[in-house]
């Protein structure tokens, strides 16, 4: 059975960081893609930013050059590094593992970020 486990979420001040982790245990190989979604309250879930198995990156214009996804498929694990935090990227944030066709999703991790 997959699992995916994502920490690091917390409450943090504007213009704060936080590094978001996520581990995938289980069986569980040749991974095409590993992302990064938000879902704000009331809102619907947004993907904030995702990463190859050939190392290609892809992000929302609202992160862009904020935030920085990196990703380590021996260790099965994804990273999210959150620099220049904003009130609106406050929202629960969930890691999806992508193993064609079959997409494997975290349970999530709180960030809010408010003074």
């Amino acid at each position: 059975q997959v699992q995916l486990v994502e920490s690091g979420g917390g409450l943090v001040q504007p213009g704060g960081s936080l590094r978001l982790s996520c581990a995938a245990s289980g069986s569980i190989s040749n991974i095409n893609k590993m992302s990064w979604y938000r879902q704000a309250p009331g809102k619907e879930r947004e993907l904030v930013a995702s990463i190859t198995s050939s190392g290609i990156t892809n992000y929302a214009d609202s992160v862009k050059d904020r935030f920085t996804i990196s990703g380590d498929n021996a260790k099965k694990t994804v990273y999210l590094q959150m620099n220049s935090l904003k009130p609106e990227d406050t929202a629960v944030y969930y890691c999806k593992v992508s193993v064609w066709p079959v997409d494997y999703w975290g349970r999530g991790t709180q960030v809010t970020v408010s003074s």
